[in-house]
């Protein structure tokens, strides 16, 4: 029997070493579901880490073993989800969090579909191509989060909207990380981007690319800043506390966008990052959001069951 406080005080460790920007919005939850998304977000870092050969999102490892790593992850999920001890407290805190809450195999399966694309080398032709990508690594962590929060499994609206937020997410961390990106050997963007670009594969770093990149980073801040927009849309209907920590968390990624696109050229002379203070004033904002509704905005294409049905026809990366 694993102790729920050890399995929780690790999960919020794990929190605050791997994300300093979704540690300070979490603590805006109500207890049991701050303690909740730690224990998520845990299993996510845990996943992460192994998958890539890194500790707590550092810089990429040895990926000769990537597809075992990955292999392993599946396992001591399956093994999670089944009620078994796995003996890895992120693997454990998932199987207490899928009995208390809805999440399901299915859920999780989803985002390691991610990191089996990871392992195998793959690369996006078009944008729909990274939108895929982006659904598995994030948009499916943001459907599970919202499982977490309560919002009913039926509910397709608000499950788009939660996938929705987590496709900004990672739409702002690849803008941010194209050069970290491309030292691990790497890249996101779709080649149909760089090709109409005239960036060569395997180039897209070299200075004389430089502005010719600008552009393609602009346009994939702009996704990001519709998939907000309409995640916001979801965020005004759950309870307050979750509204304002989920509002709290839209502004602060939502801001590194908008810095990447702000900044051109230079976006990648150092790594775009929101200061303590910055976040304070993100969490103000969102206190002031909750008593206002957004205004309406249509949900951007493709969308979660659109991403989904395309990875359901891709049967090349599933388990």
């Amino acid at each position: 029997m694993n102790d729920r406080a050890a399995l929780v005080a690790h999960a919020r460790q794990s929190i605050a070493l791997g994300s300093k920007s979704f540690a300070a919005a979490s603590r805006l939850f109500d207890r049991q579901t701050r303690e909740r998304v730690w224990l998520l977000y845990a299993w996510c870092r845990a996943c992460d880490d192994m998958a890539d050969a890194q500790d707590m999102g550092g810089t990429l490892g040895d990926q000769s073993q990537a597809r075992e790593e990955v292999a392993l992850i599946g396992s001591l999920t399956d093994r999670a989800f089944a009620g078994e001890t796995t003996g890895e407290s992120a693997f454990d805190g998932l199987g207490l969090l899928a009995q208390e809450t809805p999440i399901t195999l299915a859920m999780a399966n989803d985002v390691i579909a991610g990191f089996e694309l990871d392992a195998a080398g793959w690369r996006p032709r078009c944008e729909a191509d990274m939108l895929r990508y982006c659904y598995h690594v994030a948009g499916a962590v943001g459907v599970m989060m919202a499982a977490v929060m309560g919002v009913p499994a039926d509910d397709e609206d608000m499950l788009d909207r939660a996938c929705d937020l987590g496709l900004a997410f990672q739409l702002a961390n690849i803008a941010r990380d194209v050069w970290e990106d491309d030292a691990a050997g790497r890249c996101y963007l779709p080649v149909e981007w760089l090709v109409e670009a005239d960036i060569p594969p395997g180039e897209v770093t070299k200075p004389h690319y430089r502005h010719a990149l600008v552009p393609l980073v602009a346009r994939l801040c702009d996704l990001a800043e519709r998939y907000e927009a309409s995640a916001r849309i979801g965020a005004a209907r759950l309870p307050f506390r979750q509204r304002w920590a989920i509002l709290s968390a839209a502004g602060i990624y939502g801001a590194i966008a908008r810095e990447v696109k702000a900044l051109g050229a230079h976006a990648w002379d150092h790594r775009v990052h929101t200061s303590r203070a910055a976040k304070a004033g993100f969490v103000a904002r969102a206190l002031l959001q909750c008593l206002t509704s957004p205004a309406s905005v249509a949900k951007p294409h493709p969308s979660r069951p659109e991403l989904a049905a395309l990875a359901a026809q891709d049967q090349r990366f599933t388990r």
